[in-house]
């Protein structure tokens, strides 16, 4: 599974888990509705930083109740006891 791939699979879980969009997710992760989309349709890419910031904001709202997907790595929390949206 390549990057992109990780980052739609861990999105799309997270919106379907909340009722929201994928474009909804890619504004409040990325500041841009469209941009999860593209990468989507291979027809946009990301940074390494940004992955890996996308990444931290996905992890330290993931729901406890929800499974984070098989064959991606979780990074750790930060260290904050609530992180608003």
């Amino acid at each position: 599974m390549t990057l992109r791939e990780k980052l739609i699979l861990i999105s799309d879980t997270y919106a379907a888990s909340r009722g929201v969009g994928r474009q909804r997710i890619s504004t409040l992760v990325l500041n841009r509705g469209s941009t999860l989309d593209a990468i989507a349709d291979g027809r946009a890419d990301v940074t390494t930083g940004t992955f890996e910031r996308a990444m931290r904001w996905f992890s330290d709202r993931w729901p406890d109740d929800l499974v984070w997907p098989d064959g991606v790595t979780r990074p750790d929390r930060a260290l904050v006891p609530e992180v608003a949206e």
